[in-house]
């Protein structure tokens, strides 16, 4: 009889294309070429990738890349794959270990939003650009990047009002859904800012401001 852990291990261990699980150097191999696919991005526009691109910067040839993944697209969907897991656990963080009542939280949750695209903006772009030409896979994944942000603020919010820090017509819901829309496209539009002489610090300390406005009111309730 075959051990349930051992088969969960192997379902979660990443697959070579023709769907069978890859051994250790084969996972080494895949590995090389979605680290090539992220310099590629970087360095070129997304539609401007080529699998011959890829593998030549991954030391490798076409004929290997394409035992893992059928496409350049699967390769890039692999890589939001991965930074959805650990970015959104990463971004969730950022609100349930903080401490709220010291009110510095709200300065650590946006600068974190902030970092986090500045580390992984060109990957964002892509699943932001595929998202809205309708591809559902990609809008999928960021979706899910962003769910547990909006779950710990939704929570936060609960409690908010249940100490009467905030309205209690006020909606939990509403409140994490306008704050983690401000925290991601205010991060994604940084470089723009910039540009009109706003600086990093400065958007992080008025998306602070609006944080702590909403979730802790005028400050004499604590969370």
């Amino acid at each position: 009889m075959s051990d349930p852990r051992t088969d969960l291990a192997a379902d979660e261990a990443p697959r070579a294309a023709d769907g069978r699980v890859a051994g250790r150097r084969g996972q080494a191999t895949r590995q090389r070429l979605l680290a090539a696919t992220r310099t590629a991005i970087a360095d070129s526009p997304y539609r401007d990738l080529t699998v011959v691109d890829i593998s030549r910067r991954a030391d490798t040839s076409p004929a290997t890349f394409y035992q893992y993944f059928p496409d350049v697209e699967a390769a890039v969907l692999a890589l939001i794959d991965e930074l959805t897991d650990a970015g959104g656990r990463q971004l969730r963080a950022l609100v349930t270990d903080a401490a709220w009542e010291s009110g510095d939280a709200a300065a650590g949750l946006s600068q974190g939003f902030l970092a986090f695209f500045a580390e992984h903006g060109e990957l964002l772009r892509v699943a932001d650009l595929a998202a809205l030409e309708g591809d559902d896979r990609f809008r999928q994944l960021r979706t899910r990047l962003f769910n547990g942000v909006f779950l710990a603020l939704k929570d936060l919010a609960h409690e908010a009002r249940a100490v009467g820090a905030i309205d209690a017509s006020t909606s939990p819901g509403g409140i994490a859904s306008v704050l983690t829309t401000m925290l991601t496209q205010v991060s994604s539009h940084r470089r723009g800012f910039e540009s009109w002489g706003v600086s990093a610090d400065e958007l992080a300390a008025t998306m602070a401001a609006v944080i702590d406005a909403t979730v802790r009111g005028d400050g004499r309730a604590s969370l």
